[in-house]
């Protein structure tokens, strides 16, 4: 299916979407410091069966860049003003580590907006642990030049660095795309992930009030907090995703396109 391009006129600039497919809306949100480029595979899994649209930040991808920190809130309101101008009543939403807490946000404060969420390795980390940021993501894993532009790397490179923020079969395909997405975003980088800690993200997961479906990786970092997690969602469906650890929305696109058509569809209903 072809994959169309589009701006929507913000408060926060222009926020650039690529989008496939027709009928209800699945809205897809990236991980930090990667963009809707990395859902290219995902979109295709999703379009013959919805209208799937796939944002980037601000500051990453195509967006506009912003000179202020955003909030969690802020990227919620983001979303909404994106689905106003594209006449989205209600939508169905899927997110990717800080993708999950976007998608999070947008359902607890905006419950009347959202059918379903469907979060990919699902970042939870209990306030007793969170003495270091999520992950323990820093520069010597994201290399800089001598002005603190963002650097490219190569395969090998992550792999010994930073094996945990990699699928892992990793492609050249994903390395450029994640090359680029580094270049786009600039010194810009860490506002999303900078974002998680003025995030209540506990607080957010215990006032869904729609069903949700979690995704992990069976490799991914966080999977040691599903219990905790597990008890903070009400309306839940919990998988752990073997083979997996980190970009399974690019890694897996085709199984987890099939369980979110799945999930979404209206006849299924998925509690406890």
């Amino acid at each position: 299916m072809d994959i169309e391009r589009g701006f929507v006129k913000t408060s926060k600039g222009h926020i650039h979407y690529r989008a496939t497919g027709s009928g209800d809306c699945v809205m897809l949100f990236h991980i930090n410091q990667q963009s809707s480029a990395l859902y290219l595979e995902l979109l295709q899994a999703l379009g013959p069966r919805y209208r799937a649209i796939a944002i980037d930040y601000p500051s990453y991808g195509m967006s506009d860049h912003v000179d202020w920190q955003p909030t969690m809130e802020g990227y919620a309101e983001l979303v909404i003003e994106v689905m106003d101008a594209l006449g989205i009543a209600k939508s169905y939403l899927l997110g990717e580590a800080v993708g999950a807490m976007v998608a999070t946000a947008v359902a607890a404060l905006h419950p009347d907006r959202v059918e379903k969420i469907m979060l990919l390795n699902c970042p939870y980390i209990p306030l007793a642990d969170r003495k270091d940021k999520p992950g323990g993501v820093d520069e010597s894993m994201r290399p800089v030049d001598e002005t603190g532009f963002p650097m490219t790397r190569t395969i090998e490179f992550v792999l010994e660095h930073d094996p945990l923020h990699a699928p892992l079969n990793p492609s050249q395909s994903w390395m450029d795309r994640i090359n680029e997405a580094q270049i786009l975003t600039g010194r810009s980088r860490w506002q999303a992930y900078d974002a998680v800690w003025t995030f209540d993200f506990g607080a957010r997961l215990q006032a869904l009030k729609c069903p949700v479906m979690v995704v992990i990786g069976e490799h991914f970092y966080f999977l040691k907090y599903k219990d905790e997690l597990i008890s903070k969602i009400n309306d839940l469906h919990f998988e752990v995703l073997s083979g997996g650890r980190f970009c399974i929305g690019w890694e897996f696109s085709e199984e987890i396109g099939k369980k979110a058509i799945g999930f979404f569809a209206p006849r299924l209903q998925i509690t406890g």
